[in-house]
């Protein structure tokens, strides 16, 4: 029996160990433009999952740039060529003059790149747990992932329909959804997260805009004698008008950016927190602050290196996934059997497919 605690999970990698394996791929899906990208993911996986520390023994990354490319072709076969083909079609319908056909098939495939996404977001996560491997033992899910798909495409139509108030409700919602459809090895995952703890910082996002509206419309009501007396004399409004105004402007930005951070934070906090396997039970512990500084610093990095440094993304997201994370509870190692849901036979070509295969 293995007890838990606030060190159960641990990242042994550094930048300069991971320096070698991202210049190499960048060198490599250049040359290669951009064929390589399937077996660079796989070799950045490898490292980051070997230098993963969970209790006693570290994460082992199975999956093969293979099965991502297979997974990229059969996507492009099964969904790329009849959207382009409809696509055209729509096209010509327009020009023929039969708009409310065209305009049927255009929402027919809107609302089935929606429901992509949906299932993107489920085969990526049980391919993922599939491929990895603690003690011998790996994850994954009998699920297929279709009725998730609907549930994804209604409950997102429902998070926006009343004014967007209950998109948490629907994040949340579709967390649980996904997770509570997963395994590893002979135990279920439980996903409990509870969407209301969120609710006041997404108030504060929601509302924002209109009090950053209100303090402008009072700012320029008070500047509306000087910029009055400026234009009616044919002069241009003072500079200190046009300053305050784009001050305004950056701040909405900037703070309408750092609500939504803290909304994010607290609902990721939540979301790990109420997910549980087994006896374990878990916990991510990263605030605002600690969001924030990882984003500037992402920023930093690509800017300061003029691009080059995002190949160390990937890196710095991981670390700072498992340096937050932790555990506890107790596993029982002589209980752990093998997984016996079945192994997919490709990768996550779907989601990269949408563009939206993070690592």
């Amino acid at each position: 029996m293995q007890d838990k605690d606030a060190t159960a999970f641990f990242f042994h990698g550094s930048w300069r160990e991971f320096a070698p394996i991202a210049f190499t791929n960048l060198l490599l899906t250049i040359v290669t433009l951009g064929f390589y990208r399937f077996w660079a993911t796989t070799r950045e996986r490898k490292y980051l999952w070997g230098q993963t520390h969970f209790i006693d023994d570290r994460l082992e990354w199975t999956g093969t740039g293979k099965e991502l490319f297979v997974g990229f072709l059969l996507v492009l076969v099964l969904f790329g060529v009849p959207l382009v083909i409809l696509n055209f079609g729509v096209q010509a319908l327009i020009f023929q003059g039969h708009q409310g056909v065209a305009m049927a098939l255009g929402a027919s495939a809107f609302l089935f790149i929606f429901y992509l996404v949906g299932l993107a977001r489920f085969r990526a996560l049980r391919y993922r747990l599939s491929r990895t491997y603690w003690h011998g033992i790996r994850g994954g899910s009998d699920n297929q992932g279709f009725s998730y798909g609907l549930s994804y495409m209604w409950k997102t139509f429902v998070g926006y329909l009343p004014i967007g108030l209950l998109i948490p409700w629907s994040m949340m919602s579709l967390w649980n959804e996904r997770w509570n459809a997963m395994s590893f090895g002979p135990h279920q995952f439980q996903a409990a997260g509870d969407f209301a703890a969120t609710m006041k910082r997404f108030l504060l996002f929601y509302l924002m805009p209109i009090i950053i509206a209100v303090a402008i419309g009072v700012a320029t009501a008070i500047f509306i004698p000087v910029i009055q007396s400026s234009v009616g004399g044919g002069g241009e409004p003072p500079a200190s008008f046009l300053l305050m105004m784009f001050a305004f402007v950056l701040s909405f930005y900037l703070l309408l950016g750092l609500v939504a951070l803290a909304f994010y934070a607290k609902y990721f906090r939540e979301a790990v927190g109420g997910l549980s396997l087994s006896t374990l039970d878990f916990h991510f512990t990263a605030t605002t602050k600690q969001w924030l500084k990882l984003f500037l610093g992402d920023i930093a990095l690509v800017i300061c290196t003029l691009g080059i440094g995002y190949i160390f993304l990937s890196y710095r997201h991981w670390k700072f996934f498992i340096t937050h994370m932790e555990a506890t509870g107790e596993v029982i190692l002589d209980e752990l059997t093998q997984s016996e849901t079945r192994m997919s036979k490709h990768g996550e070509g779907l989601l990269d497919a949408l563009d939206m295969g993070a690592i």
